[in-house]
């Protein structure tokens, strides 16, 4: 696809090479030009019918140019040459001086693909797809107690080309697909709803040959009805057992954040200043992997043309180092850690995570729930909100169970869990062996930009968080 966009725009190498020329001039640190075109469908279920389905074709270019904590930025919707050299004026317009520097000599490193190269677009014909959803629909209804059932397909495919002053001259290709399937169920008058899905950098393949559409109804339909019986939650202090998977989105959010770069450049982070330090209990690993054949937050190179990596981020407790991106790399004196990462090109690259998960302990589930003779099992989350500065984050558990006595017993609902991230860390008395990651859900947000991610975790024990219930 890019490769046709840039014959028919008479684009090639040396001219790209020449617009970044022109566009890194004396005061600049660096340059880049990203370039982007990406198609996309989603199809929607509603009331037992594929109501909508949509398409759509973009592409563009963005142009950058860096100095410390400066950046001229300005993109273009268009690829004629043109409309990128404004776009390059434009960038470059921020610094006093145009008179430009020598590039490095362009270097296209042959990385292996961490997913597909194809699009999954083309995976299944129209009719297979409106059958997929068709087929949610059925399994969902089998229920009796289930009203109401929505689902969604959609697919995506990008590809990208990164040329930067630096040498970078890197093509990328990245397939993402996802399905989502929520339930409303009724009981007795009682009305309750739930949601499952996942996806990755797979085609629409991955869902049928996985029996993953069955998996993600039946799982919707199971919350559901798990909240059909679900008390009021009790509220206090008390020790919370995460489970495992997509709890770990607690970790992204109240702890991963505040390990990006450019928190930590500006001091905003809990977390500032403190490599080398103990932040956490010893039984806690942290890793941020982009690496993972064909996870959701994986990627063979970053938006700026960097290898993803394995970054240890805290190991048995001690904080070994951050998450960057080249500008913020080069301020605080050290390299990218292949964490740069855009939106779009229409968007400015920031540190940003990947996959971040804990690594495996040595205990068990169910000695867990044995040691906990009042607390909390919490299974999973609906999201929540964390404060980088203090560490601060609430969190909504839409499915948890009470235990007592070292057992699990009723669910509950309305929980609330409250704490701070290096606290929380640092309560952390056991590390199940049962590591899992989310089904492929996850969407980061940060400073108007959404990407996707991956999180997951053990299950895992926090002594004691504060419980926020509905109890009276």
């Amino acid at each position: 696809m890019i490769e046709q966009l840039f014959n028919e725009n008479y684009l090639n190498q040396d001219k790209i090479g020449s617009l970044l020329s022109d566009l890194f001039v004396k005061d600049a640190d660096y340059a880049d030009l990203y370039f982007q075109h990406s198609v996309a469908e989603s199809w929607f279920l509603e009331e037992g019918i594929v109501k909508s389905g949509t398409y759509s074709i973009s592409h563009g270019v963005g142009a950058r140019a860096v100095k410390a904590e400066q950046t001229g930025f300005a993109y273009s919707d268009d690829l004629n040459i043109d409309a990128i050299q404004k776009a390059v004026n434009f960038a470059k317009g921020i610094y006093k001086r145009h008179t430009t520097q020598k590039i490095q000599t362009f270097q296209s490193i042959p990385y292996v693909a961490k997913h597909n190269r194809l699009s999954p677009l083309d995976s299944l014909n129209s009719e297979q797809k409106v059958d997929l959803l068709k087929e949610i629909d059925s399994i969902a209804r089998n229920e009796p107690k289930v009203k109401q059932v929505n689902a969604s397909l959609s697919g995506a495919y990008t590809e990208v080309l990164i040329a930067s002053t630096d040498g970078v001259y890197q093509k990328d290709y990245r397939p993402m697909v996802r399905i989502n399937v929520s339930v409303i169920v009724e009981h007795n008058g009682r009305v309750e709803s739930a949601s499952s899905g996942g996806g990755g950098r797979y085609d629409y393949r991955y869902f049928i040959d996985h029996n993953f559409i069955e998996v993600y109804t039946q799982e919707a339909v199971r919350q559901a009805l798990v909240a059909l019986e679900a008390h009021d939650a009790p509220a206090g202090n008390m020790p919370v057992i995460l489970g495992h998977g997509w709890p770990g989105v607690l970790l992204h959010e109240a702890i991963g954040h505040g390990l990006e770069g450019d928190f930590n450049r500006k001091g905003t982070s809990v977390f500032t200043n403190k490599i080398g330090k103990q932040v956490a209990s010893e039984k806690c690993t942290i890793v941020d992997n982009g690496t993972l054949a064909n996870h959701r937050g994986s990627l063979t190179i970053d938006d700026e043309g960097i290898q993803t990596q394995n970054t240890t981020l805290i190991e048995r407790g001690i904080l070994k180092g951050y998450m960057f991106d080249k500008m913020n790399a080069k301020l605080m004196g050290t390299e990218s850690t292949g964490n740069g990462r855009r939106e779009s090109y229409a968007h400015i690259p920031m540190p940003r995570m990947t996959n971040t998960y804990m690594l495996n302990g040595k205990d068990t589930l169910d000695e867990m729930i044995a040691s906990v003779d009042d607390g909390i099992y919490a299974v999973n989350f609906d999201g929540g909100q964390v404060d980088i500065t203090s560490g601060k984050f609430v969190f909504s558990a839409n499915e948890a169970y009470l235990i007592k006595n070292g057992k699990i017993t009723v669910p509950v609902k309305g929980i609330t869990l409250i704490g701070s991230g290096d606290e929380a860390l640092k309560k952390i008395s056991m590390v199940a062996n049962d590591l899992k990651f989310d089904s492929g859900v996850g969407v980061c947000g940060k400073d108007g930009q959404s990407l996707p991610v991956g999180v997951g975790q053990p299950s895992l024990k926090i002594d004691e968080l504060t419980v926020g219930g509905t109890q009276v």
